[in-house]
């Protein structure tokens, strides 16, 4: 029997599937908690008395530190083990979420955060590596598809179980069930097959430096660009530079830190050691439109899932199970989409699907941005988060699944730490723009509708501070106007102002949600146009350049 026929054969053993069960909770620990922060938005807001772009800031402190330090993660899970890995993350962040649920400020709340970002880094490429080690042939691209609806069904559970604690109970409780269920995946994953390390393994310290610190300085450049200025320093800037915001020269710095880690990664790999990162996973224009289309659909996820509880928790002044409600429809889209877009992969190219699902959810944006009102729960809005749902789910599994299947099983662990990097940095840069945007949106509007107010006179204006203009609901308004000398008439006018402008910026954020998916499609064009199975040809193809 020849060594392909043995390949073959052994891909086609079915092995247990109860090993995957830890993986996938290992999935869902992560993205449950990384889903559940905008849900207990507003119970954070009142417990901490900080404004929503402080608890965004958890969300991107979490990513930020998933996509600086995940390479790192992925040469500890190759150097030690991906099951020894794998526990010990698990227990961390386990440890993380006690601190989560017991914050008694902010800044416990974001260092937690932080502390389950350190554990994610290694944890996200020790799943892809121990799904390659357990699992072979069919049964690998399934549990990768596995991965993919776990990732979807975390969402999921979080808006519901957060919801109904949320308004019932309060927004801790959530965090304290992730401790429970890392327990629950710590021992379940003495099921899986112990790999073994290769000590040999070289952890390229330079490269650690420049590729964090690039990602650290692109997050947070992006995470204030509201409070210190998009191009002129504001206020609220720790320092300028000439006058200029240092938001955008961070942001720059990290970009040119990114191409120094690249160029030192192939002077590195070329010398023979070993990179932090080998390029062959990024090496085709193929996989690279895979991990710009992976970016551009993260981020789109990103963006949704702030601006909507941010929407429906500060603006209206709902509750978090109103937010689980509305949100639902596209959460359970996402979870079945990912799930059952693996039935398609014979019948249309990846290219295609690519194609297919930006171009849905820039449809779908489209729509949303026409027909939002002041109620999430109307039927229109509903049809346009399931379609953007569709497109979301099919897109994140797919290019996951291009990603593997076109790099050697020795490389799933860079595979793996390329998706986290991709993932939980389009996450952090969603988020941030995200937030920056519709309170920079929201701020322009109120300031231009303040000024052609008569009603709203300099007087009022100046008991009134429009230096620091953010989301608030109606009744918080109306308070803060109650210790000013406004009448009846001009608090109505405040908010009537109030929610014009924040409809208004909803609006013209989702507009430009649509803008990014509808770009989109230019790098999901480049990805491979051939259904897996028609080419037949095994031997291996040099690398395109």
């Amino acid at each position: 029997m020849t060594s392909i026929a043995r390949d073959h054969a052994a891909a086609e053993v079915n092995e247990s599937w109860a090993p995957m069960i830890a993986i996938a909770l290992g999935q869902m620990i992560m993205s449950f908690n990384v889903a559940s922060l905008p849900v207990a938005l507003g119970g954070m807001v009142q417990s901490f008395n900080v404004p929503p772009t402080t608890v965004a800031t958890g969300i991107v402190t979490y990513s930020m530190l998933v996509a600086g330090f995940v390479m790192l993660g992925a040469k500890l899970n190759q150097r030690f083990g991906a099951l020894k890995v794998f526990r010990t993350v698990v227990v961390l962040f386990g440890c993380a979420q006690v601190l989560m649920t017991i914050s008694a400020n902010a800044s416990m709340m974001i260092t937690a955060q932080g502390l389950s970002g350190a554990a994610g880094a290694a944890l996200v490429p020790s799943l892809v590596a121990l799904i390659a080690e357990n699992y072979r042939g069919k049964q690998q691209a399934t549990a990768l598809g596995a991965l993919g609806s776990a990732r979807a069904a975390a969402g999921v559970l979080a808006f519901v179980i957060g919801g109904v604690l949320g308004t019932y109970i309060g927004w801790r409780p959530a965090f304290g069930i992730l401790i429970v269920v890392s327990a629950i995946a710590f021992f379940l994953s003495f099921r899986l097959k112990a790999d073994e390390g290769r000590p040999e393994v070289q952890i390229d310290l330079v490269g650690v430096a420049l590729a964090a610190s690039a990602i650290i300085l692109i997050s947070f450049g992006f995470n204030n660009l509201n409070r210190w200025g998009l191009g002129a320093a504001t206020p609220g800037a720790p320092f300028d530079i000439f006058g200029l915001s240092p938001a955008p020269i961070l942001i720059v710095a990290g970009f040119v830190l990114g191409q120094s880690f690249l160029a030192w990664t192939r002077r590195r790999q070329a010398s023979g050691k070993t990179p932090l990162l080998a390029l062959e996973v990024i090496e085709s224009p193929q996989e690279r439109a895979a991990v710009y289309s992976m970016f551009a659909v993260v981020s789109l996820e990103a963006m949704l899932n702030f601006s909507v509880p941010l929407y429906i928790q500060i603006v209206q002044g709902r509750s978090p199970i109103a937010t689980a409600i509305a949100m639902m429809p596209f959460n359970l889209t996402v979870f079945f989409a990912a799930m059952l877009i693996v039935r398609f992969y014979t019948r249309f190219t990846p290219r295609q699907i690519g194609r297919y699902g930006f171009s849905l959810c820039t449809v779908a944006l489209l729509w949303l941005a026409f027909v939002v009102r002041n109620d999430w729960s109307a039927g229109p809005v509903l049809i346009g988060l399931v379609f953007f749902g569709i497109g979301q789910g099919a897109l994140v599994t797919l290019l996951f699944n291009v990603l593997v299947t076109a790099s050697p099983k020795e490389l799933a662990g860079d595979v793996g730490s390329l998706r986290g990097t991709t993932n939980n940095l389009a996450a952090a840069v969603g988020t941030a723009v995200s937030g920056a945007l519709l309170v920079g949106l929201l701020s322009a509007f109120m300031l231009s509708a303040i000024a052609s107010s008569p009603k709203l006179t300099p007087e009022l204006q100046a008991q009134v501070n429009l230096d620091s203009i953010n989301f608030v609901s109606n009744d918080r308004l109306q308070e803060t106007l109650a210790r000013t000398n406004a009448s009846p008439e001009q608090v109505a006018e405040a908010v009537r102002v109030n929610s014009e402008s924040r409809l208004r910026a909803l609006k013209i954020g989702l507009l430009l949600m649509s803008l990014v998916a509808m770009l989109a499609i230019f790098p999901a064009s480049k990805l491979p146009d051939y259904i897996p199975g028609e080419i037949p040809d095994l031997t291996p193809k040099p690398k395109e350049r």
